[in-house]
């Protein structure tokens, strides 16, 4: 709406207008700000209504595979959960606000959002109104696979129009492989991997969203230079055209994951649920797929990757040898069976989070 506006009037305030990365002449950056605050402020204003809902509808139910856990975690028990709904909700409207609704990455990021999210609600669904655990292992895996295979098909044949947007950059750009059609294959196993990633990350108050907020700030800042002509060849990036609009959705997922954080923080007064960590996951590697920086997203969302991988050593583990590696899996439930205070927990992996995002950005150079 906002872009259609402006580009409306474009001519009449050309004189102060200066020149956006690459394709649009409409104030990318001012259009990023006003959708980080837009959607901040639609979970801030929204966040106390949909908590009243959710709190007569969907509260955590602590049942976990672990007793003990569910000892440590049992003051959490009635808290309402689904949060990531307005999470969700803030970052559409925001991007409908802000965004070139003409743009392909920026729909297919918006897709991508909604796909997640759905499956997400589900399983949330099932866990509060059932006695399951959720969805099986194989129907949320089934699942995610169908979203991001709608997701991708299309995109593919949008990079395939750039033959090099296909390959995928190894050793900092020195050496590529070629995908071609496998593109697809590989894209659902990044956006797949993220997504349950930052899933299992969601287990302590304000931890996975204070991940996501700087993960997602860091994927802003790629997106603008790889859409940007000089900047990204200065950089020796893939220049995406058109991939500079994706600031805009990922300036809406930190506004309203700003947003959520304030209802999210110790001791939380609500949960994200698989409803924001699913389509937050899979909005982080869409974006790395567009603009063909996964390897680089394995820096950005690091924490994600050590949760995951400590879950996977943890089973290896003690299906192999009988024994276990870490005192709970994933990682941050270690250190609260070690008797370490949730807060500090929280902030010292917002702080890994953000170094690996700064070290992340500055690999950028050396090329």
């Amino acid at each position: 709406m906002l872009f259609w506006l402006l580009n409306m009037y474009a001519d009449e305030i050309s004189r102060w207008q200066s020149t956006s990365p690459g394709e649009t002449r409409v104030y990318l950056t001012a259009r990023t700000a006003l959708a980080t605050f837009s959607s901040f402020l639609v979970a801030i204003f929204y966040g106390p209504f949909a908590i009243r809902w959710l709190k007569s509808n969907f509260q955590e139910r602590i049942d976990s595979a672990s007793a003990r856990l569910n000892e440590l975690h049992s003051s959490k028990k009635s808290t309402p959960t689904m949060g990531g709904l307005f999470i969700v909700v803030a970052i559409v409207v925001a991007a409908l606000l802000c965004g070139d609704l003409s743009n392909r990455y920026l729909q297919l990021a918006l897709l991508t959002v909604v796909l997640f999210g759905a499956i997400g609600a589900i399983d949330d669904w099932v866990k509060n109104r059932t006695s399951r655990r959720g969805l099986t292992a194989r129907q949320k895996f089934a699942a995610q696979c169908i979203a991001s295979m709608l997701v991708l098909f299309p995109l593919y044949w949008n990079l395939r129009a750039a033959p090099q947007l296909e390959d995928l950059p190894l050793n900092l750009g020195l050496a590529t492989i070629s995908l071609g059609p496998a593109f697809v294959l590989w894209g659902s196993f990044v956006m797949v991997g993220s997504s349950n990633g930052v899933n299992l990350t969601d287990g302590l108050d304000g931890l996975a969203g204070g991940c996501l907020l700087i993960a997602g700030s860091a994927m802003a800042a790629l997106c603008y230079l790889s859409g940007h002509k000089t900047m990204a060849a200065y950089l020796e990036m893939t220049h995406v055209v058109g991939a500079g609009e994706l600031c805009i959705v990922y300036g809406a997922m930190t506004g309203a994951i700003l947003g959520f954080l304030w209802f999210n923080c110790h001791p939380a007064m609500v949960f994200m649920g698989d409803t924001g960590s699913l389509p937050l996951g899979a909005l982080l590697a869409f974006g790395a797929l567009v603009i063909r920086q996964e390897l680089l997203l394995m820096m950005i969302g690091g924490i994600f990757v050590v949760e995951t991988l400590s879950v996977i050593a943890q089973v290896a583990s003690f299906k192999l040898t009988g024994k276990r590696v870490l005192l709970c899996s994933p990682l941050h439930n270690h250190f609260v069976f070690r008797g370490d205070p949730e807060t500090r927990i929280v902030v010292r992996f917002w702080i890994g989070a953000a170094v690996l995002a700064l070290l992340a950005v500055a690999s950028l150079k050396l090329r």
